[in-house]
């Protein structure tokens, strides 16, 4: 027999019973459009966040810690007859920074791949309006150079709030939901208070909106001559540098090169955010296994359907055996038979996923503040890929739920079938 006469008997046997066939298919085809969906979900999310965290930051940043120690001024060398005391004054309350910052800007300007230089000082105070406080982080910046460091400017409700806050010692720019919270607008006056209690009249020359919800509850930017004030910094000592290069994807190995040329902790974006791209893509995981079972129970009824023609077709089975039909050839039919119940169902399914992506990435509502991202839709993303991977695990699977009636279908003995004994 051809594998057309083949495929002619198991599409006769899936035809005489058209209702299990076809309930079969379609739990096949709500798994495949399940599994679209939810590939396109995960993704979707995931990528957003990756996108939020890549637009409201650095790519790269220079921290204060060194990685290679600075050798103290009094220290000479090994000169015979002479020594070099050294005492180390250690007080809890001194922060480090990176001293000379125009030095080290300078050395990184000769990396090809960096844009952007933005060195800043970040304070932890307390936004006060009245009688309304909150917690804030206070990040003292030159307005100029931060403009595109983490999209700060695209980012700004107000859209000269920028350059109002370079010609304004005493500005600040607020996260709108820092703004909502102390109830304050343009113009609006401010008092900062320091840890040391000391207290910093500020006047709210605009607002940013980030979409991530902590970032606009809690941040602000500063002039960076005030944030060193605060800190009570010398003018040319930062507490880090911000760095945008022209490709992300050279992140970790720039990085690497810089904290090589400068001598100080340098982290991309990756390694500062590594915990919240493993929750992700941890959580994406999770997920598609749990929806995999969905095909799992799909498997089964393609099995309970297989089970259900071969014992039907015992005296078929036997008749073509006693004909001299091999078992390879009647393994072959019923394999075929889960083979285009599976096909039946991707080619089903697929569509349905891919419509049902585009109802749910059509729907609207209220954006949260609740979450970690401000967002009034779910973001889906859709890959051919996803599709090749859904098509083959669902007909796999449907084939393999295929071979268990298939080799029963070939354990039968002809004699005993045609004698009566069987089925």
């Amino acid at each position: 027999m051809t594998f057309f006469d083949h495929l002619r008997i198991a599409w006769i046997h899936l035809r005489e019973r058209k209702r299990q066939t076809s309930l079969t298919a379609l739990g096949v085809a709500v798994g495949s459009a399940m599994m679209i969906t939810t590939i396109a979900v995960a993704r979707g999310s995931s990528n957003n966040v990756f996108t939020k965290i890549i637009d409201i930051a650095p790519h790269i940043t220079i921290g204060a810690d060194r990685v290679v120690p600075l050798v103290p001024d009094n220290v000479i060398g090994n000169v015979p007859g002479r020594v070099a005391m050294v005492e180390k004054h250690v007080t809890t309350d001194r922060r480090q920074v990176i001293k000379n910052f125009s030095e080290v800007t300078g050395a990184i300007g000769s990396v090809r791949e960096v844009v952007d230089i933005s060195p800043y000082v970040s304070s932890k105070l307390i936004a006060r309006n009245r009688t309304r406080f909150s917690p804030c982080i206070a990040k003292g910046v030159i307005p100029v150079r931060e403009a595109n460091m983490a999209n700060l400017k695209k980012n700004l409700v107000d859209p000269e709030a920028l350059s109002e806050l370079a010609w304004t010692p005493d500005g600040i720019i607020i996260g709108s939901l820092l703004a909502e919270k102390l109830k304050v607008g343009y113009r609006d006056h401010l008092m900062l208070v320091s840890k040391a209690g000391k207290e910093y009249p500020v006047t709210v020359v605009g607002r940013f909106r980030s979409g991530f919800n902590e970032k606009d509850k809690r941040e602000a930017y500063i002039n960076l001559a005030l944030a060193q004030r605060m800190e009570a910094l010398p003018s040319n000592s930062v507490s880090g540098i911000g760095i945008r290069i022209t490709d992300i994807a050279l992140a970790d190995r720039v990085a690497a090169r810089i904290e090589q040329l400068t001598g100080y902790n340098t982290e991309s974006w990756s390694e500062t955010n590594r915990n919240v791209l493993e929750f992700y893509n941890r959580n994406g995981t999770i997920t598609l296994v749990l929806v995999g079972f969905v095909f799992v129970v799909a498997g089964l009824g393609v099995a309970s359907v297989m089970t259900t023609i071969v014992l039907q077709k015992v005296k078929d089975i036997a008749i073509m055996r006693s004909m001299g039909l091999q078992r390879k050839s009647i393994t072959r039919i019923f394999m075929l038979e889960g083979l285009m119940i599976g096909f039946i169902g991707v080619v089903l399914g697929s569509p349905a996923g891919h419509l049902v992506c585009k109802l749910i990435g059509g729907i609207r509502f209220p954006g949260s503040t609740a979450g970690v991202i401000s967002a009034d839709r779910l973001y889906l993303v859709e890959k051919p890929d996803s599709y090749v991977i859904v098509i083959l695990f669902g007909v796999l699977i449907a084939v393999i739920s295929s071979v268990g009636p298939a080799r029963r279908a070939t354990s039968y003995l002809p004699v005993r079938v045609l004698r009566g004994e069987v089925g």
